[in-house]
């Protein structure tokens, strides 16, 4: 079957944060006519155009490109990639592009939903993260994307560097206060490469520890949840009806399509990576060469254990019948042992229907896949 799913990679920013270790390119925008003459190239590999569910723009900032830019790469991706009647088509912005002939732009375009990055409404947390837009950007962006009819999620993040729960408080409420119908919490990650990592090491900067993590989380899962929120995902919380349809794809393991450079494609077996480095992909694009930096293909045993780790990633858990449906394999004897281990921890909950994770379980899941994955 077609995929119903395509994500397009954007690589341009402003400004590279601290933390991020995403293929991008800032203050490049002499490369946005490469790029998209390579996104048209690699769109040819599409024989017949798709019909979508979901399409989702990320990054890098799509809305760096601007209104004119932004309707210039739409009519590029509609030669193939076709949004059905009630898709969800979402762009990800960063506050201080948000105008409102940016909105209009988006929503002219087929946009339905936006994703902010506002990492936070803190001005000393803001300045921790290396950002550089203030909290009264993101209440204007919210307001401009709303007035065009945009469903909002807003991407906070926690452990900043400096950060107490506190501070973490006062976004919530900060958050809450703007009604978005999507938020998105993330614990900040230090990545190998990044400008943070690089302070981390040198003692310039100093990671949260970890039961102040725990209590950041616990208060975003207890205040957004008491706000009207559905705490769906270990990362996300939605009014709702408001569920982000791309990423139930992904964690469906349902097949998707991708574009740009570093974009991973999937076919329910084998995910292709694009190379990471937007240039170097624009380059083997336009010279007609392999522009693939990596293929990961699974056995059906594979494919099932990630399908396991994605799935118990989401507050609804896994059905055993639904898993050997989709996967072709019984549950209990790809991994019996280990779930009975997180029940009997309290890690888990197992009414022989269904596993779904604990809040305990939620708390150190990163933890509990290393033993699910196994090879």
């Amino acid at each position: 079957m077609s995929p119903r799913h395509a994500y397009v990679h954007v690589p341009f920013c402003r400004h590279r944060c601290g933390y991020c270790d995403f293929s991008l390119v800032a203050g490049r925008d002499d490369l946005v006519d490469r790029y998209v003459a390579a996104l048209a190239v690699e769109l040819e590999r599409v024989r017949e155009p798709l019909d979508l569910d979901t399409l989702y723009l990320g990054g890098g900032t799509p809305s760096h490109l601007g209104p004119d830019g932004l309707r210039r790469l739409f009519d590029l991706l509609h030669e193939k990639l076709r949004p059905a009647a009630g898709a969800e088509v979402s762009i990800e912005c960063n506050p201080e592009d948000v105008t409102a002939a940016l909105a209009k732009a988006a929503r002219a375009c087929g946009v339905t939903r936006s994703s902010l990055g506002a990492q936070s409404l803190d001005a000393v947390t803001l300045r921790s993260l290396d950002r550089s837009h203030a909290a009264e950007d993101v209440r204007r962006a919210v307001s401009l994307l709303r007035d065009e009819g945009l469903a909002v999620n807003i991407d906070l993040m926690t452990a900043a560097p400096g950060q107490s729960v506190a501070a973490v408080d006062r976004d919530l409420d900060a958050v809450i206060a703007l009604e978005p119908e999507h938020v998105s919490v993330y614990c900040l990650t230090w990545e190998k490469g990044t400008a943070f990592e690089s302070l981390r090491r040198s003692g310039a900067l100093v990671a949260a520890d970890e039961s102040s993590e725990r209590a950041m989380f616990e208060a975003a899962i207890d205040r957004l949840e008491a706000a009207g929120y559905e705490h769906y995902e270990v990362s996300n919380f939605a009014r709702p009806g408001h569920r982000c349809r791309h990423n139930e794809a992904y964690w469906d393991c349902r097949p998707w399509e991708a574009f740009g450079p570093g974009a991973a494609r999937f076919d329910g077996r084998t995910r292709t990576t694009n190379h990471r480095s937007p240039v170097t992909w624009m380059n083997k694009v336009l010279a007609g060469g392999d522009f693939t930096g990596d293929v990961d293909a699974m056995d059906a045993e594979a494919a099932a254990r990630e399908r396991l780790v994605v799935g118990l990633r989401r507050r609804a858990g896994v059905d055993r019948t639904a898993f050997r449906a989709a996967s072709g394999l019984d549950l209990d004897a790809l991994d019996g042992p280990a779930i009975a281990r997180w029940v009997a921890q309290g890690l888990a909950t197992d009414d022989g229907a269904t596993i779904r994770l604990t809040r305990e379980g939620l708390l150190v899941s990163d933890a509990l896949w290393a033993a699910v994955l196994r090879s």
